[in-house]
């Protein structure tokens, strides 16, 4: 077990890494630093090399494990309701650890090629009676769980390790940057019943929609910013570095846009029409898991996003209400780290099993209640 006075978590976009190292003595104290913009994964052992190097400097520690958050367009979200009779008495800890373990275990027969990443309980139904969290000294004849899993392929995690193992740095935890992010943004929009944020990277777009202030899905589109990239790369007949630094540059620039060879008019067009091709497929996603769809609010964050801000989002071709949210390096890292210490009462935390002494079965979950 590491004794350094730091927990580092490090966010690994693709075309951005960001890491932020936190003090365990104090709450103020923490360092935070990021990448360049990567086009590809070529300087990703030097990138992440200079931020290792930055934190190590930092904190006048060596960095020998780290949090672990990425997404991935290939991630699932599996929704599943499990229920076990118990014929009257009170309802014990361990019949809502065996439905947990029930269905994690039908999830990995199906999905072996995943890694359980989050587990969240949607909710309890304990005879005729809703709860969203587990009531103590209850008694119980039925009970039911609808549980949803958050998974990562292992391959992309076993990809990401593949770096930090070169360094001599093991994975403590691993989140889903969108969802982790969700959950610390959510508290800004209490206001809203239902609210859907939307995470648009380099190559995939995450859809994490909350109503009534509980989680009810995650979805990932496999389309993002990458792709009003390559939209501008292929109508303007230029590369992508340079399609690239156009819509960076769009809306900052005017001497840039101005150019006889990119015409302003052109490139708004090319960009917004992805974009709201983009929103359309998330309000198709959101909808599907929402009863009331009349009104809900939409929040568009993520580096893909960072051409529009609320300027430029009364010229798209949109009826839904959206806000964009300018996210910074410290809010993302944040993120993370709030999450890892237990900010969501939904979550059922994966205990490793190398800390478990508790007898012949190893219970591998604890509940926050």
């Amino acid at each position: 077990m590491s004794t350094n006075n730091y927990q580092v978590y490090f966010d690994c976009g693709f075309s951005k890494l960001r890491a932020g190292a936190f003090s365990k003595l104090s709450s103020k104290e923490a360092f935070y630093t990021q990448s360049k913009f990567l086009f590809d994964h070529t300087d990703l052992n030097q990138e992440i090399q200079k931020i290792i190097t930055f934190l190590e400097k930092e904190t006048n520690e060596y960095i020998d494990d780290i949090n672990l958050m990425i997404d991935s367009p290939k991630a699932l979200s599996i929704s599943l309701s499990v229920f076990k009779k118990i014929d009257g008495p009170k309802l014990k800890q361990d019949d809502v650890q065996f439905l947990i373990q029930e269905a994690k275990q039908q999830i990995l027969k199906y999905y072996n090629n995943q890694k359980i990443i989050h587990i969240i309980i949607n909710n309890y139904k304990i005879d005729d009676a809703e709860y969203d969290y587990l009531p103590e000294d209850i008694k119980c004849d039925f009970i039911s769980l609808n549980i949803l899993f958050i998974c990562l392929p292992q391959e992309v995690i076993e990809y990401y390790k593949s770096f930090f193992h070169k360094f001599h740095i093991s994975i403590k935890q691993i989140a889903c940057s969108s969802y982790a992010k969700a959950i610390n943004y959510k508290n800004n929009f209490l206001s809203h019943n239902e609210v859907s944020f939307i995470d648009c990277g380099f190559n995939k777009t995450s859809i994490t929609t909350y109503a009534n202030n509980k989680i009810i899905s995650l979805n990932i589109l496999p389309i993002g910013g990458n792709h009003i990239t390559k939209d501008i790369s292929k109508i303007l007949k230029i590369d992508l570095e340079q399609a690239e630094n156009l819509k960076l540059n769009f809306g900052k620039d005017k001497l840039f846009l101005n150019d006889k060879n990119f015409p302003p008019e052109l490139l708004q067009n090319v960009i917004f029409a992805r974009i709201e091709e983009i929103l359309e497929m998330c309000v198709k996603s959101i909808e599907l898991n929402l009863t009331k769809i009349d009104q809900y609010k939409m929040i568009l964050m993520g580096e893909g996003s960072k051409i529009l801000d609320n300027e430029y989002k009364d010229k798209i071709s949109f009826a839904n209400d959206i806000d964009f949210l300018d996210e910074t390096m410290e809010d993302i890292c944040q993120s993370g780290f709030k999450l890892g210490m237990g900010v969501n009462k939904q979550e059922v935390k994966i205990v490793p099993k190398k800390q478990i002494k508790q007898g012949f079965f190893e219970k591998l979950f604890h509940f926050y209640k």
